[in-house]
């Protein structure tokens, strides 16, 4: 099966880190509360409240132990605790499955009401149309949510480009930085790992993915946290992805 797939990753690849650090996360923050407390009668049937709970319980860190004490000793309801639960999770940076997809419910509200417009590098939207009329298969993935990636593509400045991907792939599929990630996905792909590009503005994700059998790329753009390519091919503009692409038909 000779079929070309790129999997990308979003933050510092196809959208600037900016827009996730100084928009979404400090949005989803903001609400979170509102959400908790807007969903908790219901939320034996939410499974993104349940899931969160259940991690809150596993938890065993010193942080989590106090707030369950707390919440033992009836001096914070559980809803209180929870929601103090998870702002100690954004504030150490955790990557969470169950904040994520939390912060997907959020960012949902925000987009379809009109506070929320994403944000893509200015050739982004472009070169995705040119790559999926050219035939290749694109698939995302990303630490956010998958809900949270459909939003992003669907309400971009260029119109909904989510119809573009075939695939998306959250940390439900495993971390990034892990090879059995990239091998899991290159078999939901059903695809020969050396016929897939990712990309990524990561180096160890990029590490994990060539381990697997994939070809990579490294995203370097102004305000990316990781600066350091290690040997991996340098990409600054979607542009230039294309000529590695042709280079290797």
């Amino acid at each position: 099966m000779n079929q070309q797939h790129l999997l990308l990753d979003i933050e510092g690849t196809t959208c600037p880190v900016s827009f996730v650090s100084d928009v979404l996360f400090p949005f989803a923050k903001q609400e979170l509360s509102h959400y908790i407390k807007q969903h908790w009668v219901k939320s034996p049937h939410n499974k993104s409240i349940q899931a969160a709970k259940r991690e809150w319980l596993d938890d065993q860190s010193p942080e989590s132990m106090q707030i369950k004490q707390q919440v033992a000793k009836g001096e914070t309801k559980e809803m209180d605790g929870l929601i103090q639960y998870l702002k100690h999770l954004i504030s150490i940076d955790k990557k969470s499955t169950a904040l994520k997809d939390l912060q997907g419910k959020i960012w949902e509200h925000g987009y379809n009401n009109g506070d929320l417009k994403s944000q893509l590098f200015p050739e982004s939207a472009e070169c995705l149309r040119k790559w999926h009329e050219q035939g290749l298969t694109l698939s995302v993935y990303s630490s956010g949510s998958i809900q949270a990636q459909k939003l992003l593509y669907r309400h971009s400045p260029a119109g909904d480009l989510e119809k573009l991907f075939s695939h998306w792939f959250d940390t439900h599929t495993g971390p990034k930085k892990s090879t059995k990630s990239y091998t899991t996905i290159a078999k939901q792909l059903h695809s020969s790992p050396n016929k897939i590009w990712f990309v990524s503005d990561n180096g160890a994700e990029c590490d994990a993915a060539r381990l697997a059998g994939m070809q990579t790329l490294f995203s370097l753009r102004d305000g990316n946290p990781d600066r350091d390519p290690r040997d991996h091919t340098v990409v600054q503009s979607l542009r230039e992805v294309g000529v590695h692409l042709t280079e290797d038909q």
